[in-house]
């Protein structure tokens, strides 16, 4: 080895590890031309690691050989000759044994684990697994920590070549766990255990047998780490738990009930690190989410909540961006509301308010609103019958002594209004004169702001009592609060606006002289706030006074928009994009001048690279190099990327780690807004947005792969969104349903293109997508796009799409899968609220293929019904007994008398239903039961009585009693109807008709009016001496669904038909039409 090459080579790592740049870059050039280049960089830096007294130098000639080793697979070191091959896997092995600085044995440990990349393969370096075995056996301690440590980064770069020595590896490592003397020796052994778990295949019960063995030993390693408070070494091993944790093998399931309670007490000791707390609680969050039907099959949710509560209720830092394990706490508990049936939740949950409610001690108060208010997403539906008692708890805890227990309160009103919009609109009287005071108290005004935001945002007309109060209030905070209250009072209004719609008007100019120079902010942080939540409420004053009104304002504040989107925010381009779908909306086409600025902003956007535009001294080896590593803060390390090497402290990697992931967040949900707008715009523009459908249609294509769900959600609901919109504007004739027009060229050439290039898009975003959410609005899009463009849509994906439908109703699609599940097991029933809305949707999917099918459906009911009817039980949740039967309502309507073969199966199901106890239920019963009997060949007349028995308690409805009362009843009018039109002879009229008319007019479902108006067309016609003693009530009637300022009543075809039989009965009974109104719909007159 040339002496002078060495010394040169030294000399130039020297320079490098100095902290100056010029030097550094200087030397970084030298070295990639002079040195790196030739084989003999490889022995010359093992040299250098050898002899070098300076630490950094020998770390970073350890970096760098390991770089010259693996590139390019290898054929820089396959050009070093085979005797100095082999001088150096013994030379590097020793050097780390021997070596004293542990930063410099672990670069050195990661060559000879390069090095064992290319050799063993080749079958070229047989003695290394047992030279590590002997070492990590030996007597001395720190050649165990050397041993064990080599073995694990040899094991995370070539683990396939050690398959046939598993056991004998468990073995070993079930040794090395109790090392006694070393900490280090065990947790790199956990390291070990976590790097083989990924490559276990779930045939490999022997495998899967012996880790689990292993696993009471890691729990117990963890623990030692976070009682000795040290917190590199925990961090590392809670990755290890999250990454068992999310693998798709059973190596956790019988251990779950042991590990929720040991990351309980870790979590809920307060003599520990606050840090590591939240790494065990976030490690419990984790175990709920990805092993939740072990935890469901455990019942673990009562031991899981009584373990967080006294976590929740600790003190919070002021910081919101702040974590504690209070927040870790709160988090968790939302996982269990969204993740397990509510059933298992929400009992348990509300016993432990109860009691936590009624402390003396105010944080245990705060901590129980807070827990209310996370777990309404999940358990909205199964509070609802119990919101009465709830009202209670929230009315004290807004009336509370203590500031931190209203602020707590107005959160959870707010949680509340999300999830229960009508239960907490009819709650206005108590709640809007509560939250007013809170907004008084400076103490409180934030918190009561947002609160009073999420109230008014769904009040709709009981708004106009307050509105001018709330106006006069909020007025004043404008003027007069600090910046982060302005920008809760300013979106306040805007629900305001939304709410109250046109009865904004008078505050409407006042209102936009007050806030219009919030949009002249430029600084960051709670200026950008406040001038995106200001260009959001202007949105909303646009929908609310119409486009006249706001007509003076649009130019100026398109020219705001544009100039929020230059200036290099993304949370003010995402509310710039936000207002060009609202403003695209309320002018339509006069929107259309504006389009060749916005899209390609919009398509801009979807196509920035994820780290934006704000420059980050953040290399991507440097991100891979700061999640995967687990050294100490107090520690540094050199990363190198492109040739230079940079000395990188790991506090500053941290901090840079933590800008990118918040930048990489706020760019991601702006492209999820960005691709949100493009199918709004075409949507509100028509044929001006057609330049613009391919290149728009190709970015959102792009992003069904992207890792966040929020943006593959919107691209789907985008892209289904233009091909419905490009259809309707494409002239294409009307689709006949059946599978003859599956192949029926009535598609324009145009939109069966854009189909083919969409429709396979996402089914292939299906088979990889993990996300329950995104396979929601996959099938509901679909459904939707299905029932617009008919048979044809479906081309040659019909058994994909029904695939899809059977895939998800068996709750064996992808985003479903559970591990811990056997094949052949079936689900349990009771599931969590976000599993029912899946199941709906793909209800919603089977109905549309149904629709457009009609009768060459009914093979595929064979298969679907009973997939379909399991849904209908009495122990599942009433979203999905409703959907259920409302499901095989639209197939009924769909198929038509195809469906006769089924019918006393379905007729069966349909008692049942009636007799439910929801009302919901029922009313898609009613529905349902009546479509039937319209649509059967099967004479049910025999049964009609009986029908009729089970629907007349549904007339039976209180003045104030809930919306889905009046609907039930609404569609029991349907039912008698279609029963009347059917058979008219097997019912007693005498005795039915009474109650049919006196449910008029419907209420609530107007749709049902077509079969009670085709019913009082047909009595007219065959048997008018019926109608004659309802004469006077069906003319008022009437006159209420003709009533222009109802919204639309009946359909234009129906209204064709009533104007013509009020013309004939104005020849029979003029002062009757007369005195119910109805003479201005005489036809002639």
């Amino acid at each position: 080895m040339d002496p002078n090459f060495v010394q040169g080579l030294h000399d130039l790592l020297v320079q490098s590890t100095a902290n100056d740049t010029v030097q550094l870059k200087a030397a970084t050039a030298q070295l990639n031309q002079n040195y790196y280049k030739s084989p003999a960089c490889i022995p010359a830096l093992a040299s250098i690691i050898a002899s070098s007294p300076t630490e950094a130098v020998r770390q970073l000639a350890g970096v760098e050989m390991r770089k010259r080793v693996i590139n390019n697979n290898g054929a820089l070191w396959i050009e070093v000759p085979q005797d100095q091959r082999d001088q150096i896997k013994s030379q590097v092995i020793e050097l780390t044994l021997n070596e004293s600085s542990k930063i410099v044995r672990h670069s050195t440990a990661r060559v000879v684990a390069a090095i064992a990349t290319i050799e063993v393969p080749l079958g070229t370096w047989a003695q290394l697994l047992p030279f590590l075995h002997q070492t990590a056996t030996s007597a001395q301690v720190s050649h165990r920590e050397v041993g064990i440590y080599v073995l694990y980064t040899v094991l995370e770069n070539i683990i396939e070549a050690f398959q046939n020595e598993m056991q004998n590896l468990f073995k070993l490592f079930e040794g090395l766990m109790n090392d006694p003397e070393s900490e280090e020796v065990r947790i790199t052994t956990v390291r070990c255990l976590g790097v083989i778990a990924q490559y276990i295949d779930a045939d490999d019960k022997k495998e899967i047998q012996a880790f689990r063995g292993l696993l009471p030993g890691m729990m117990h390693i963890i623990g030692q780490c976070v009682e000795s408070g040290n917190e590199a070494g925990a961090r590392q091993l809670f990755d290890v738990l999250e990454t068992l944790l999310i693998l798709e093998i059973p190596i956790l399931s019988n251990h779950i009930p042991s590990l929720a309670q040991f990351l309980l007490q870790c979590g809920g000791n307060s003599n520990y690190d606050t840090e590591l707390r939240i790494l065990a609680l976030n490690a419990l969050n984790w175990t709920v989410e990805y092993k939740k039907s072990k935890i469901q099959s455990n019942e673990l949710a009562p031991v899981i909540l009584q373990g967080l509560m006294p976590i929740a209720c600790e003190p919070e830092p002021e910081d919101i961006d702040d974590e504690a394990p209070s927040r870790s706490a709160l988090r968790t508990i939302d996982t269990l509301a969204t993740q397990l049936p509510p059933s298992q939740v929400f009992p348990a949950l509300r016993t432990l308010l109860q009691q936590y409610f009624s402390s003396s001690d105010p944080n245990s108060r705060r901590g129980a609103m807070l827990a209310l208010g996370v777990s309404v997403e999940g358990c909205s539906e199964f509070m609802t019958p119990l919101i009465e008692h709830i009202w209670p708890f929230v009315e004290s805890g807004l009336r509370d002594e203590d500031a931190s227990v209203r602020k707590a309160s107005c959160v959870a009103v707010s949680c509340l209004c999300e999830w229960l919009e009508e239960e907490c609109a009819a709650k206005h009287a108590t709640l809007v004169p509560m939250i007013m005071q809170l907004v008084n108290d400076p103490a409180t005004q934030r918190s009561a702001c947002t609160a009073l935001d999420a109230l008014l945002e769904i009040m709709h007309d009981s708004i106009d009592q307050y509105l001018g109060l709330i106006m006069e209030r909020l007025a004043v905070l404008l003027d007069s609060a600090p910046l982060s209250v302005k920008a809760v009072v300013t979106g306040a209004i805007g629900s305001a606006a939304h709410a109250s719609k046109d009865k904004f008007l008078p505050y409407f100019q006042p209102t936009m002289d007050r806030i219009k120079h919030f949009l002249l902010l430029t600084g960051e942080g709670e200026e950008t706030e406040l001038r995106g939540i200001t260009m959001d409420a202007i949105g909303t004053f646009a929908e609310a006074v119409g486009k006249e009104t706001f007509r003076p304002y649009f130019p100026d504040m398109m020219k705001q928009a544009f100039q929020g989107m230059e200036m290099g925010s993304a949370r003010l381009r995402e509310c710039s994009f936000l207002f060009f779908g609202v403003m695209a909306r309320v002018f339509e086409e006069e929107f259309a001048p504006y389009l060749g600025s916005v899209v390609p902003a919009l398509v801009a956007s979807c196509n920035q690279p994820e780290q934006g535009q704000e420059p980050l001294s953040l290399s991507n080896s440097e991100a891979a190099a700061a999640f995967g590593t687990g050294t100490s803060p107090a520690n540094a390390i050199v990363i190198q990327d492109g040739g230079e090497s940079t000395r990188i402290e790991i506090e500053d990697l941290e901090a840079d780690v933590d800008k990118m992931l918040d930048v990489n967040s706020a760019i991601a949900v702006e492209k999820e807004i960005a691709a949100d707008t493009m199918g709004s715009l075409f949507e509100s523009t028509k044929n001006h947005f057609l330049p613009y459908v391919e290149q728009c249609t190709l970015a959102l294509v792009e992003l069904l792969n992207h890792y966040y769900e929020g943006i593959r959600k919107s691209a789907t609901e985008s892209l289904l969104e233009i091909v419905r919109v490009f259809y309707e504007l494409s002239g294409s004739p009307e689709w006949t349903a059946g599978m003859a027009s599956v192949k029926a060229p009535y598609l324009d050439a145009n939109v069966q293109q854009l189909v083919g290039h969409v429709l396979p898009a996402l089914l292939e975003m299906y088979e990889s997508e993990d996300n329950k959410s995104v396979v929601s609005s996959l099938c509901v899009g679909l459904g939707e796009t299905i029932s617009t463009v008919g048979p044809a849509f479906l081309g040659d994906h019909i058994e994909e799409i029904s695939g899809m439908a059977i895939q998800v109703l068996e709750q064996k699609a992808l985003c479903q899968n559970d591990p811990d599940q056997d094949e052949d097991e079936e689900a349990p029933e009771d599931q969590a609220e976000y599993d029912s809305v899946l199941i709906s949707a793909a209800g919603d999917l089977v109905s549309a293929l149904a629709n457009v099918l009609g009768p060459d459906f009914a093979p595929a009911f064979a298969r679907f019904f009973p997939l379909i009817s399991k849904y209908y039980k009495k122990n599942r949740s009433l979203s999905d007994r409703s959907s259920a039967i409302g499901c095989l309502a639209e197939i009924i309507s769909g198929m038509s008398n195809a469906v006769s073969q089924w019918t006393g199966p379905l007729m069966e199901l349909f008692y049942q239903a009636l007799a439910d106890e929801e009302a919901e239920v029922q009313s898609n019963a009613s529905f349902a039961a009546g479509l039937l009997v319209e649509h059967s060949d099967v004479d049910l007349s025999a049964q009609y009585l009986q029908i009729l028995a089970q629907l007349r308690p549904l007339f039976v409805v209180a003045p104030d009693a809930p919306a889905p009362k009046f609907n039930a009843r609404d569609n029991a009018c349907g039912a008698v109807a279609r029963m009347i039109v059917k058979n008219t002879a097997a019912l007693p009229l005498d005795q039915v008709l009474p109650v049919l008319f006196g449910a008029l007019p419907l209420q609530n479902d107007p749709l049902e009016n077509r079969p009670v108006f085709r019913c009082i067309f047909h009595l007219f016609r065959t048997n008018p001496q019926a109608l004659l003693p309802h004469l006077d009530h069906l003319l008022t009637v009437f006159a209420y669904v003709l009533d222009p300022s109802k919204q639309e009543q009946v359909q234009e075809e129906t209204r064709g038909e009533l104007i013509q039989l009020i013309g004939l009965l104005n020849k029979e009974e003029p002062a009757k039409v007369q005195a119910a109104g109805l003479t201005p719909y005489v036809p002639g007159l």
